[in-house]
């Protein structure tokens, strides 16, 4: 199995800053895909921003140039830098990876999710 820890989140003022973590353990082989999504009550989940292996970064237009992923393969962990934060950013925020796990005599792909964190933006 595949666990996904997620912390970050919080309560900010509008322009402040939050970094949101990801991180990914169990039996790994590789990670292909990283990102994070959100769900702000009433809405459905949406793609906030994707980060595939080495490939470049692509973000929803409502938070280009604010927000930045990033990812460390040694450490199996998914960043996303928060900044110049707005009230409709107010969501709680979901990491996502997918790749492949091994084990004695296996390799079986896998979709992790991570438990959610709430991100709330407010004065």
């Amino acid at each position: 199995q595949v666990q996904l820890v997620e912390s970050g989140g919080g309560l900010v003022q509008p322009g402040g800053s939050l970094r949101l973590s990801c991180a990914a353990s169990g039996s790994i082989f590789s990670i292909s895909n990283m990102g994070w999504y959100r769900q702000a009550p009433g809405k459905q989940r949406e793609l906030v921003a994707n980060i595939p292996s080495g490939g470049l970064a692509t973000y929803a237009d409502s938070v280009k140039d604010r927000f930045t992923i990033s990812r460390d393969n040694a450490k199996n962990t998914v960043y996303l830098q928060m900044s110049s934060l707005k009230p409709e950013d107010t969501a709680v925020y979901y990491c996502n990876i997918v790749g492949w796990r091994s084990g004695s005599g296996f390799r079986a792909a896998f979709n992790a999710w991570g438990q959610g964190t709430q991100v709330t933006v407010s004065s």
